[in-house]
């Protein structure tokens, strides 16, 4: 069992307080005295953590996706569905967390990936990475899907992960340009269009 030393505690504490922070201003817009009062840590502490407000952005997104990933594994998991239902239910969850305008919950990869992405190379490698990870473990639960016979779709699992994900993100944008929600449900009409399965009444 792994120990969370206090260190490791404060530094996630501020992780997670410029996380919240960022995801409604952006990277740019937000300076490290922001995020250090919100999180109530001495300003004169924060290199202490992180080397830079780059490295600091860097490690943002690697907690944000290490998360993400822990989360998306528990919802492809779920015991007492199929893997298409399961499949499913990712996409749903995914359109109710980013309707609206509320910031909270919302895609860090969304909201940071064009602006950070310019900004320093090492937090675009951190969004390569982790949105590949994703694509990778979206595949794995469509070929988990076809396996228990809860998915009859035909091609290259990586594929057409790579097809939704990108899918939804350009939904997600688009989203954040007209909060009416209707790009999210054109992706989740296109999703049981590409996947093959029949929507819930």
């Amino acid at each position: 069992m792994k120990t969370i030393t206090p260190v490791a505690e404060v530094r996630r504490h501020i992780l997670e307080t410029g996380q919240a922070i960022m995801g409604g201003k952006g990277f740019s817009a937000v300076g490290l005295t922001e995020i250090l009062t919100a999180a109530g840590v001495p300003k004169g502490s924060f290199y202490y953590y992180f080397k830079s407000k780059d490295a600091f952005g860097e490690a943002l997104l690697e907690q944000y996706f290490a998360d993400y990933m822990a989360e998306l594994t528990e919802l492809l998991e779920k015991p007492g569905q199929s893997g298409a239902q399961r499949l499913m239910a990712y996409w749903e969850k995914w359109l109710k967390t980013q309707a609206g305008c509320d910031s909270q919950g919302k895609c860090l990869a969304v909201k940071l990936g064009a602006e950070v992405a310019d900004l320093s190379e090492a937090m675009r490698s951190a969004l390569r990475i982790g949105t590949a990870k994703i694509m990778q473990r979206l595949a794995k639960a469509i070929e988990d899907a076809r396996a228990d016979g809860s998915l009859a779709v035909e091609g290259d699992a990586l594929f057409l992960a790579e097809i939704l994900y990108q899918l939804w993100l350009g939904a997600s944008l688009l989203e954040k340009i007209t909060r009416t929600g209707e790009s999210l449900k054109t992706a989740m009409a296109a999703t049981h269009r590409i996947l093959n399965v029949p929507p819930q009444n």
